[in-house]
C-alpha cells in the first residue's frame, strides 16, 4: 500500500478532462484523503493539449509531485507530452481507439483500454471518461460505488437513467481493467484516509468567498482568465445576501464603478489579471488622491500583452507596488495558501476602510485555478472594521464651509463620511486639493497633503506579514517565497535538511509596506539567502534588496516557462549552489 499518489488524466481541450478530474478527485476528497490539483490547459475554447495532474495523499500536501504513478491517455499526445513525468512501474491507461503507442524509453505498462467504444455500446461515447475513471479504480483497488454520491450530484438533474448509466460506465471500466492487470488489481492501492470532511475548491472561489465574509456586496469586473471564477462565483453567491455583480464594458469601467459604489459607503471588488490591471491604473490613483477604500484582485499570468494567459508566472509585483503614475498610500498582500486567500480577502476590505486607499490582493494561477483539499474556514474569524466612517449627524460648520473631508491628521487618516450625511458635504475631484476637497496648485498644500496621505499606512497592522518556519538561529540557508510556491518550497525544505543543510524558510505576506522589521533578521542570520519566484527578472529578489540589503547574500531561482515549480527542481539548484561554494 502506498500514503500518496500522482494521477493524470490528458487529451484534448473540450474532450471532458477537467470533469474526468474533477469527478476522481471529489470522490477521493469525501473519503478523507488530502489533494492537490493543476490543470495544464491551452487559451483556447476547444483543441490543443490539457492536462490535469492530481495528487493524493494521507497527509496535507501543497504541490504537485515530481513524477507519476499514473497516466491516463486519452490521444497519443498526451503520452508523448507526459510519460517521461512517470517513475519506474508508472501505469499508462489509454483509449484504445487511437491505437496507443508506448515510447522506448520507458518503464512504464501501458494499457490500452476501449474507452470511447465501452461508452459508445452503454449509450454515447461521452461517458468514455467515466470509463477511465473505473480503469483507474482496478488499479487501486477502489471500490466504484464511492463515486456514486459525485455522479448522482453531477448528473442527477439529467434523470435516474443518466446517472445510472455514468455508474455503468464506471463499472465497466473497472472490469475490463481488472481482467487485464491480473494479479496487479491493487498495485497501487492507498493507504486507508482518516475520513474527515473538508472542503475541496479553488483559490478563486477562496477569495470571492473570502469576500463575501468580509461585507463585500457589489463587484464590477470585466472577464479575463485566471480571475473569471471569482466573477462567476459572487454572480452565483452574492445575490443571496444583498450584492450584485456588474459585467462591465471594460477593465476601466470595473475599477471606476469599483470606486464608485466604496465611495457611496459599499464594500466593492474588482479582480483581473495582468492586463486587465495595466487599464486599472490610472482609476488605482484616483482611489489614492481622493483617499477612496478599494479592494483590487490581482491573479497573475504569463505576460507580457496577451502571453501565456492560461500559464503561471509571478511577473505583476513590480507594476503592483509601482504602477500607478505619482505617488499614492498603497497595501499589496499576497496569500499564500487557499485559506490565507479566504481571510487575507475579508481583511483586505478592513485595511481599505481604515487606511482610506486601494489595496491589492495578489494571487497566481497556481493559487487562483489549483484545486485542492482545504480546512474548514471559520467564520468567526472574520471581523468588519470601518475605520474613521462617521456615521452620527455633523455639526454644522462655521461660515458655510465644507466638511474636512482630507483633514490634516496626525496618522494621515482623515473622517470619511457618506454621501448624503448632514453637514458632511466636501468637494471630490481627481486633482490635488486642499483639506476640503478643493482644487488646490499651492506648493504649500502639496506638501501638506501628499505628506498627510503617505504616512497613511506607516503604521499598518498586519497579523502575519511574514510566514516563518525558522528552526535554525543561524542557518546555512534563507529561502524566501510568495504566493504559491510556499507548498513546493516546504517539501523541497524537508529533503535538503535531509541532505544535512540547515534551511528557514520566510514567506513574504505583506509585501508592500514591506515589512522589513520581520526579515531583516532573517536575513542578517543565514550564511546565503535563495529567493524562489516564478519570472525572469528576481522581482521579489530586488525588492528584497531594496528593503533588506545584504545584496551579496541573496540568489534567484527563477522559472518562467509557464510552469509550477516541482519539488526537485527547488531542492537540486539550492543543493547545487550549496555544493559548487556559491552559498
Amino acid at each position: 500500500m502506498i500514503n500518496q499518489l500522482s494521477w493524470k488524466v490528458g487529451g484534448q481541450q473540450g474532450e471532458g478532462i477537467e470533469s474526468t478530474g474533477e469527478i476522481f478527485s471529489i470522490a477521493l476528497n469525501r473519503l478523507g484523503y488530502y489533494l492537490y490539483g493543476y490543470r495544464h490547459f491551452s487559451s483556447r475554447i476547444k483543441g490543443g493539449h490539457t492536462n490535469n495532474k492530481i495528487r493524493v495523499s494521507t497527509t496535507q500536501t501543497r504541490s504537485i509531485s515530481d513524477d507519476l504513478d499514473i497516466l491516463v491517455a486519452f490521444d497519443q499526445e498526451t503520452i508523448d507530452v507526459n510519460y517521461k513525468e512517470l517513475h519506474d512501474g508508472g501505469i499508462i491507461i489509454a483509449d484504445a481507439k487511437f491505437k496507443p503507442v508506448c515510447p522506448e524509453d520507458t518503464t512504464a505498462k501501458l494499457y490500452a483500454v476501449p474507452f470511447t467504444e465501452m461508452a459508445a455500446e452503454l449509450g454515447t461515447s461521452l461517458m468514455k471518461n467515466m470509463v477511465a475513471v473505473g480503469a483507474t479504480c482496478s488499479v487501486l483497488e477502489l471500490d466504484v460505488n464511492v463515486f456514486s454520491e459525485v455522479v448522482e450530484e453531477i448528473f442527477g438533474r439529467k434523470g435516474e437513467q443518466i446517472v445510472q448509466k455514468n455508474m455503468d460506465a464506471i463499472k465497466a471500466g473497472y472490469e475490463y481493467m481488472t481482467d487485464k492487470l491480473g494479479e496487479r488489481v491493487g498495485a497501487m492501492k492507498l493507504e486507508n484516509a482518516d475520513g474527515q470532511k473538508r472542503l475541496f475548491m479553488i483559490g478563486n472561489d477562496a477569495i470571492a468567498l473570502g469576500a463575501i465574509a468580509g461585507g463585500c456586496r457589489f463587484m464590477a469586473a470585466y472577464p479575463i482568465t485566471p480571475a473569471s471564477e471569482i466573477m462567476e462565483y459572487l454572480i452565483k453567491k452574492l445575490p443571496a445576501v444583498g450584492g450584485t455583480v456588474i459585467q462591465t464594458e471594460d477593465e476601466i469601467a470595473a475599477a471606476t464603478m469599483a470606486i464608485g459604489a466604496n465611495y457611496g459607503g459599499v464594500r466593492a471588488l474588482t479582480a483581473s489579471a495582468g492586463p486587465g490591471l495595466s487599464l486599472k491604473m490610472e482609476a488605482i490613483g484616483l482611489s489614492g488622491i481622493t483617499e477612496t477604500p478599494l479592494v483590487i484582485v490581482d491573479t497573475q499570468r504569463g505576460g507580457p500583452s496577451t502571453g501565456l494567459p492560461t500559464k503561471q508566472e509571478q511577473s505583476d509585483l513590480m507594476a503592483m507596488i509601482y504602477g500607478t503614475h505619482g505617488e499614492i498610500p498603497k497595501i499589496v498582500m499576497a496569500p499564500s495558501t487557499v485559506e490565507e486567500a479566504f481571510y487575507d480577502t475579508a481583511e483586505a476590505f478592513n485595511l481599505a476602510e481604515e487606511y482610506q486607499c486601494p489595496v491589492i490582493v495578489l494571487s497566481d494561477l497556481q493559487l487562483s485555478l489549483g484545486k485542492q483539499t482545504v480546512q474548514p474556514l471559520d467564520n468567526s474569524k472574520i471581523e468588519i472594521r470601518r475605520g474613521k466612517l462617521v456615521t452620527d449627524e455633523l455639526p454644522e460648520a462655521g461660515n458655510g464651509d465644507y466638511f474636512k473631508r482630507y483633514e490634516v491628521t496626525e496618522d494621515g487618516i482623515s473622517p470619511r463620511v457618506l454621501p448624503g450625511t448632514k453637514n458632511g458635504i466636501f468637494h471630490v475631484t481627481g486633482v490635488e486639493h486642499d483639506e476640503t476637497g478643493k482644487p488646490s496648485e499651492s506648493a504649500g498644500n502639496r506638501i501638506i497633503q501628499m505628506d498627510k496621505r503617505m504616512r497613511k499606512i506607516n503604521g499598518i497592522t498586519f497579523k502575519t506579514p511574514v510566514y516563518k518556519n525558522t528552526p535554525h538561529a543561524e542557518p546555512d540557508l534563507l529561502i524566501v517565497g510568495f504566493i504559491s510556491t510556499r507548498g513546493v518550497i516546504e517539501e523541497a525544505l524537508g529533503r535538503l535538511e535531509a541532505d544535512g543543510i540547515k534551511v528557514n524558510h520566510a514567506h513574504i505576506r505583506l509585501i508592500h509596506p514591506f515589512p522589513t522589521e520581520e526579515i531583516l533578521p532573517l536575513v542578517e542570520s543565514a550564511k546565503k539567502v535563495v529567493v524562489i519566484e516564478n519570472n525572469a527578472t528576481g522581482q521579489l529578489a530586488n525588492i528584497l534588496k531594496m528593503n533588506a540589503g545584504h545584496v551579496n547574500k541573496i540568489k534567484s531561482i527563477l522559472k518562467y516557462d509557464g510552469n509550477p515549480f516541482l519539488p526537485h527542481e527547488i531542492h537540486s539548484q539550492c543543493k547545487e549552489l550549496f555544493q559548487i561554494g556559491n552559498i
